[in-house]
């Protein structure tokens, strides 16, 4: 049973975003031509904003370029249309309708309020998507609502997934890490052109969710992402995650990457070959999508991640910069309702099995269930606070205490329980507010807005106006907001916007200190 429920953790993060895909491009109501460093792009003007969409900030990973790092694109001739996405990074059918094969994918999109200019730069919030380091594109991620109350310009970024960004493999340099060489070369992209798009090259501010949100945490601890931006959030990513987890992004080390590089090229038919690497640039995208892991990790101990983020931040060796921080209620309750339908029900007599298969090491199980017993026929909600309290909650948590050791940080909790679905269908019990339940506050997801009450559309005005002051002044309060203390976690839900000092004892977060904090099961 632990393979099987291991398998569909792994696998609901490209669950959780498959009503995520981009809606159609919309003809553009006024061309904007702006002339960038490569080139010269027309946009689309709408009302209030403008938007650039596929621009390369890198060469097409293609050929010899496969597993290589990033490059500066080639400068095109003419104007190049910038009025609709360009394709997603590969990956399996999922957030991306019939999934991509298309390793021209180094691209990033601009949303830009108007009023912005060279003369009057507006702050940049430079996004990292989420999907498990395999699946997701900055294109489903429509930043207007954010551009224009906040003010600000908004970036999103395509970065190379699964086995071809993060291949690992013995004499291959950036071996695990060139999805995040990727991030960092779309950040030297923004530092150097935003400023023609209206965007302050100075003024950067990084953020991400979950796999997305790690990845900021990978950058805090990357000597190569010095100077790079200026401020991070973090949503839903704690740095502190471990392989151990089975549903939080994490790191491995670069021997353990390398394994699974050595399992892949065997795979696809490569283990043997004279030139391994040779080899796996000839094998064709769709056959490395099947045969790679459903579960992707950066490297660590290499050039770009010489150690784990979760060290590196403990220790004090990451990018001193702001940070806000921050996890929903719920976060485990997504995975653990795709577990239950399944087949896999949870019960006061199943409760025991379901949970050595998460934590096998010796009295770990056992702990777990006296401390979160289930008594009902449904011990879903349970179950999925186990997830989220092991997996997201306590380790921000940590993560939170760690950098405010060192920097300033803004620590959050989005609580809204009736926060619109991501999927379709009916869960078997009331997911709350689950894993990546706070982003149709921020953007609208696909270009298509999710159904908001009048409440959660104050709500989302509310996270927004806090995101974005933070990127602009590094502190999130202002005078049409509730007071965010640095020392509190402040509950982001539509009947109150409170300061709550018991985030970690609601969520156990002793019991998981004492027990290590992490599922062992994988």
């Amino acid at each position: 049973m632990h393979r099987t429920l291991t398998t569909l953790a792994c696998a609901l993060t490209a669950v959780l975003v498959t009503a995520w895909s981009p809606a159609p491009p919309a003809r553009p109501a006024v061309a904007t031509t702006v002339h960038t460093r490569d080139g010269v792009v027309r946009g689309a003007a709408h009302d209030g904003y403008r938007t650039f969409e596929g621009i390369p900030y890198a060469a097409p990973p293609v050929g010899a370029l496969r597993w290589a790092a990033p490059r500066r694109p080639v400068a095109w001739p003419g104007v190049r249309d910038a009025t609709r996405p360009a394709s997603a990074c590969p990956q399996q059918a999922g957030e991306v309708p019939g999934g991509s094969t298309d390793e021209d994918c180094l691209h990033l999109n601009v949303t830009a309020p108007d009023g912005a200019s060279p003369a009057h730069p507006r702050p940049v919030i430079v996004w990292l998507h989420g999907g498990g380091f395999t699946t997701g594109a900055g294109s489903s991620y429509d930043a207007h609502r954010m551009a224009v109350r906040g003010d600000v310009v908004v970036v999103t970024v395509n970065y190379r997934l699964g086995a071809l960004g993060f291949l690992a493999h013995a004499g291959l340099p950036g071996s695990g890490t060139f999805g995040l060489a990727d991030q960092q070369a779309a950040l030297r992209w923004v530092r150097a052109g935003i400023g023609v798009f209206g965007g302050d090259p100075h003024d950067v501010t990084l953020a991400g969710e979950s796999a997305g949100g790690y990845s900021v945490c990978a950058q805090l601890a990357s000597p190569a992402a010095a100077g790079l931006f200026d401020r991070a959030i973090i949503e839903s990513g704690p740095c502190t995650g471990s392989p151990d987890r089975p549903f939080a992004p994490s790191a491995v080390p670069l021997s353990t990457a390398r394994d699974a590089g050595a399992d892949l090229a065997a795979k696809v038919g490569c283990g043997s070959s004279r030139d391994v690497l040779a080899c796996l640039r000839r094998v064709r995208v769709s056959r490395l999508l099947a045969a790679q892991d459903t579960d992707q990790q950066p490297a660590y101990r290499t050039p770009l991640l010489p150690g784990d983020p979760a060290a590196a931040i403990a220790d004090g060796r990451f990018h001193k910069v702001p940070v806000l921080i921050g996890n929903n209620h719920d976060e485990g309750n997504g995975w653990a309702a795709g577990i239950i339908q399944a087949g896999n029900p949870v019960t006061p007599a199943t409760w025991p099995d379901v949970a050595a298969a998460f934590f096998p090491s010796p009295g770990q199980a056992e702990a777990v269930v006296r401390e979160y017993p289930v008594h009902g026929a449904d011990g879903g909600p349970v179950f999925g606070a186990v997830i989220g309290d092991a997996d997201f909650a306590c380790p921000t948590a940590r993560t939170g205490g760690l950098l405010a050791a060192r920097v300033p940080v803004y620590r959050y909790e989005f609580a809204d329980e009736h926060a619109p679905p991501l999927t379709p269908g009916t869960p078997p019990f009331p997911l709350g507010a689950p894993h990546a339940s706070e982003l149709p506050y921020l953007f609208d997801l696909g270009g298509r807005p999710r159904e908001l009450t009048a409440a959660q559309h104050r709500l989302a005005d509310t996270m927004i106006d806090y995101w974005t002051r933070f990127a602009r002044t590094a502190d999130p309060n202002g005078p049409s907001s509730p007071a965010w203390s640095r020392h509190t976690v402040l509950s982001l839900a539509p009947d109150h916007v409170v300061p709550t000092r018991t985030a970690e004892s609601r969520h156990h977060c002793a019991f998981w200190s004492a027990l290590g904090e992490a599922p062992q099961g994988r």
